[in-house]
C-alpha cells in the first residue's frame, strides 16, 4: 500500500503530462503573462489529451482549486483574470 502525500497537488502540476509549465507560473503579478504562458505551453506539448486551449484552461483551474484557500486574494484575482486573458489569446468568447 502506498502512502499518499500531502502534496500531490503539487506534483501533479510540477510533472503532469498535459503540460510542461514554465517554473513559477502561477505566482506572476500579471494576468496576460500567466495566459501566454499557459498558451505557448499548452502548444508546445505534445502530450496532451485535448486543444491547446482546453489543458491550459484545465491547468489554470486545477492550480486554483487545489490552492484555493492558500492563495491570497490578490493572487486569486489575478489567475482568475488570467482565465480570461486565456479565452482572449485563444480567441474564445
Amino acid at each position: 500500500m502506498h502512502k499518499k502525500s500531502k502534496n500531490w497537488s503539487g506534483r501533479v502540476t510540477k510533472e503532469s503530462n498535459a503540460l510542461d509549465l514554465e517554473g513559477r507560473v502561477f505566482t506572476r503579478k500579471s494576468s496576460k503573462r500567466i495566459a501566454l504562458s499557459l498558451k505557448t505551453s499548452a502548444e508546445l506539448s505534445d502530450r496532451k489529451k485535448g486543444t491547446p486551449f482546453q489543458s491550459a484552461m484545465s491547468m489554470l483551474n486545477f492550480y486554483i482549486n487545489r490552492a484555493g484557500k492558500n492563495l491570497n486574494l490578490k493572487q486569486k484575482k489575478v489567475l482568475n483574470q488570467a482565465k480570461e486573458e486565456l479565452r482572449r489569446v485563444f480567441k474564445r468568447k
